[in-house]
C-alpha cells in the first residue's frame, strides 16, 4: 500500500477538491461531501443500540473503503473491527492500525490465501468464511508456512442463493474440519441475509429474517451437541440489524450503509410505516455537483454523471428540495428538471446517491464539512481494492 497522502503537499483543483478550512462553496465538483455532524450521529446511534442489545459491531468496511472512517467507526461507535470481501481490502485496513478485520467472503485463490495469512504477522486478528473443504486446508498450508493463524467462520446459506452451505450436517462437517486444522481457529459461523436488506416492507423483512434466524438456532444447536459451539455468530445489516439483535442466537452484527445512508435504503420501511431515513438515520454521504448548463429553460445540466455515481440502485435524490429533481445522466452530465427556473450556472446541489457502496468507490477523497466549513479530508484509502 502506499503511504498516506498528505492533503497539505496537494493543490485543490488538481489533486483535491477542498482543503480544510475552505468554505463550502469553494469545493471543487463532482466530488464526495460528508456531513460530520450527521454521520457521527449515525455512528453513535448504532454503537449505542449494538451496546444496548449486547452486541459486538462490526461494521462493513467495504462501503466506505477508508480507515479514517473505521477508526471513527471505532472511536465513538464501539466498533471492535471491520469486515471487508477482498484479500486486498483487507491489507489496507490492517496496514491502516484496524486490529480485528473479517473477510466476510470466501478467499479461494493461492496467492490471496498467502497473502492473507501474513497479515496476522501485523499485530492483527484476521478472520475469514469457508463453504468447502478444500478451502480449508488450503488456509491450514498457508498459515502454517507463514507461523500464523487465521480465525475461520463456516458460512451459511441463510436464504440468498449465493455462497455458504445450509445444513446442520454440511455445517458440522466443515466446523469439524477447520478444529482440526493445525494453523487455523474455528470461530462460528457467518449468516448474513443481503437479499433481504431492501425490501421496502418492514413485515417482509421480517418473514425472510424468521426464517433465517429459525436455520440459524437450528444450526447453532446441532454445533453445540457436537462441541462446537460458536464463539461469533455473524451477519445483519441496516435493514435487517432489528431483527438479529433480538434472536438470541446473533452475537455480532456487521452494519455498513447505515453510517451514510442512500436513496436506496432511505425508502424502505421501519415497523410502523415510516421510511427509515425520516425515522432512523440520517443522509451524511453525498454527490456535491454543480450547474454548468442551463439553456434549456426547464432543464438544468450538471456535472455529475455515470462516472462519479453507481446507478444500480437508481439514479440520485437532489437533498431538500422538491422543487428540482435529477432525470437523467450520461457519462459526464446529469440532468435535472427545474420547470421553475430555480437554478442558475454555478449553483451547487448536494445529490444522495442511490448505492454508496460503490459510488464511494469511484473516488479519491472524502470532503468532511461542517457548519459550512471544511473540516477534513479523508482518503477513500481501500478505492479500487477489488482482488
Amino acid at each position: 500500500m502506499n503511504p498516506p497522502v498528505n492533503p497539505d503537499a496537494l493543490e485543490v483543483g488538481f489533486d483535491i477538491p477542498a482543503r480544510p478550512g475552505m468554505d463550502e462553496a469553494d469545493i471543487q465538483t463532482p466530488c464526495l461531501v460528508l456531513d460530520l455532524d450527521a454521520l457521527e450521529r449515525n455512528i453513535r446511534k448504532m454503537g449505542d443500540y449494538a451496546e444496548a442489545h449486547g452486541m459486538d459491531l462490526r461494521v462493513h468496511g467495504k462501503m466506505h473503503k477508508s480507515v479514517d472512517i473505521a477508526k471513527l467507526q471505532e472511536r465513538i461507535g464501539g466498533a471492535v473491527g471491520v469486515c471487508c470481501q477482498k484479500a486486498s481490502e483487507a491489507e489496507v485496513f490492517v496496514r491502516g492500525g484496524i486490529r480485528d478485520v473479517l473477510v466476510s467472503n470466501q478467499v479461494c485463490d493461492l496467492v490471496k490465501i498467502d497473502r492473507l495469512a501474513r497479515l496476522p504477522k501485523r499485530g492483527a486478528r484476521v478472520i475469514v468464511c469457508v463453504d468447502d473443504a478444500n478451502n480449508v486446508s488450503d488456509l491450514a498450508a498457508a498459515a502454517r508456512k507463514h507461523g500464523t493463524q487465521l480465525e475461520v467462520l463456516v458460512e451459511i446459506d441463510c436464504g440468498q442463493g449465493r455462497c455458504g452451505v445450509a445444513t446442520p450436517a454440511e455445517v458440522i462437517a466443515l466446523a469439524k474440519a477447520i478444529d482440526a486444522a493445525e494453523g487455523l481457529k474455528y470461530s462460528g459461523i457467518q449468516a448474513y441475509l443481503g437479499s433481504a436488506q431492501h425490501l421496502d416492507s418492514y413485515a417482509a423483512r421480517e418473514e425472510k429474517l424468521d426464517a433465517a434466524i429459525a436455520q440459524v438456532k437450528q444450526i447453532v444447536s446441532g454445533l453445540t451437541a457436537a462441541g462446537l459451539e460458536p464463539e461469533i455468530v455473524t451477519g445483519g445489516g441496516t435493514g435487517s440489524y432489528h431483527f438479529e439483535s433480538n434472536s438470541g442466537v446473533y452475537t455480532e452484527l456487521q452494519c455498513g450503509s447505515y453510517a451514510f445512508m442512500d436513496a436506496d435504503y432511505g425508502r424502505i420501511k421501519d415497523k410502523d410505516g415510516k421510511r427509515i431515513d425520516v425515522n432512523e438515520w440520517e443522509y451524511a454521504f453525498f454527490i456535491l455537483t454543480q450547474v454548468m448548463s442551463h439553456v434549456k429553460a426547464d432543464r438544468a445540466v450538471v456535472d455529475a454523471g455515470l462516472k462519479v455515481q453507481s446507478v444500480d440502485s437508481g439514479l440520485p435524490v437532489v437533498h431538500g428540495r422538491d422543487d428540482v429533481a435529477y432525470i437523467s445522466c450520461s457519462d459526464e452530465h446529469g440532468v435535472i428538471t427545474d420547470p421553475n427556473g430555480a437554478l442558475k450556472v454555478g449553483d451547487k446541489l448536494r445529490l444522495v446517491p442511490g448505492h454508496c457502496d460503490p459510488t464511494a468507490n469511484i473516488h479519491d477523497w472524502y470532503v468532511g464539512v461542517r457548519n459550512g466549513k471544511v473540516e477534513t479530508l479523508w482518503p477513500v484509502s481501500a478505492r479500487g481494492k477489488a482482488y
